[in-house]
This record gives C-alpha cells, structure tokens and sequence, in this order.
C-alpha cells in the first residue's frame, strides 16, 4: 500500500496533463457544420450542425449559435438551447433564429429568417452534453446575395451556352434563308419562269455571317482542346 501512495505522489505535472488529455479524449464531442452557405436576400437559409456524444443526451445538454461578422471583432450569441430554444431578443438577429433541430438525433440545426447582405459572417455551432464538453469548432461562412446575382456560371455552363447559342443563330439564319430561296421559287413559278437552282442568287449578307459564325465556332472549338499545361 505504501508503495502505491509513493508512486502516485511522484506523478509529474507532465503525466498528470497526459492523463487529463486522454480522459478528455474518450468523452470528446464530435461536431460538424456546412463550411459554406449561400442565401437568397429574403428566402430562409438552414444552418446544418449535427454531434455525435459518447454520452446519453441528457436535460444538461445545450447548443449555443455565435455568430462573428466579416470584418472581425467580438463574437455575438445569437441562439441557445437548452430542453427549450432560446432565440436572441436583442441586436441584428433578433426574432429571426429558428430552431430546426433534434438533438434526441443528434441535429442542434437553426434557420436565418429574411436574411440580408448585412448577415454574411461566420457562424459557429457549439454543443456541451456533460460530461462531454470537449470538441473541436466547426465555422460555416455564409454568403447572402441578391436574387439575380444568385445563379453562378461554371465553364460547364459557359460551354453549353457557346454551343447552344450560336447553332440556334446558325438555324435561324438557316430558316431565313431557305425562306427567301421560297419566295423567289414560287415567284418565279408564278410569273411562268423556269425554276432552277443556278440562277437563285446567293444572299451575300448571309453567306458573310454564316462564314464569320463558322470561323467563330471553329475557334472555340480550338482554344477548348488546347493544353493547360
């Protein structure tokens, strides 16, 4: 027994942080949350954070929301639960944080009512489940835009479009032209001339922009299957 007491007073400072770490380790919380979301000025946005305890849920559960705007400065709480959701009353939150979690599911998720330009920050999920308290700190950057600003164009987009853009000129000026190759047939037709194709004039202006569209295409074409590297 003494031997027992004598080594356990001979621990190090450094053994007894080790230890403490380990022990904070096995009841660590696992937290995740979307790096990045993009809203619509108006239209209601979820904020997705889901944890996984290794402990029972509990009553002494809470979430806490806190949200730190772009240009930095102190973090503001805007949402906390506990058995019951606590929205903000006061500042530029107020009455607009939702609870759409479940934490029996392991979801502490909230929605941003009617959010604004002005919203764009950072917003960090926290959840404490005693005696799990210790967990790591997702962010999720959210971006609000204006309605018409809101659909992004990849380069499978804009490749799609200088396709699809041109062959419906290109049809147009197709139909265009085979429409006055018509009129001049049945004219002649009507006028008792001989019909033959030799004679039906070409339409300069035409031909000129079926060339330069063809020459445009072609390019494209050329500049997509170059090399990067």
């Amino acid at each position: 027994m003494r031997e027992i007491v004598c080594i356990s007073v001979h621990v190090t400072v450094g053994e007894a942080v080790s230890v403490l770490g380990c022990v904070c380790n096995a009841c660590a919380l696992e937290i995740r949350a979307s790096p990045k979301v993009q809203a619509v000025v108006g239209e209601q946005v979820a904020l997705k954070c889901t944890f996984k305890s290794s402990s029972p849920i509990s009553d002494r559960l809470t979430v806490d929301w806190t949200y730190r705007p772009p240009s930095g400065g102190p973090m503001e709480t805007i949402f906390h639960y506990q058995s019951v959701p606590y929205s903000t009353a006061v500042g530029k939150f107020k009455d607009r944080i939702s609870w759409i979690g479940n934490v029996a599911q392991g979801d502490a998720s909230i929605a941003l009512q009617s959010p604004v330009m002005s919203d764009n920050g950072t917003f960090i999920c926290s959840v404490k489940n005693p005696p799990d308290v210790y967990h790591n700190i997702p962010q999720t950057t959210l971006t609000v835009m204006e309605r018409g600003f809101s659909f992004q164009l990849t380069s499978t987009t804009l490749l799609a479009l200088s396709v699809f853009i041109p062959s419906i000129i290109v049809a147009v000026l197709l139909l265009v032209r085979m429409g006055r190759k018509f009129a001049v047939l049945k004219e002649k037709k009507k006028t008792g001339y001989k019909k033959s194709s030799i004679e039906v004039p070409e339409d300069p202006e035409t031909s000129r922009w079926l060339g330069k569209l063809r020459d445009w295409c072609l390019n494209c074409v050329d500049s997509d299957e170059e090399d990067p590297y």
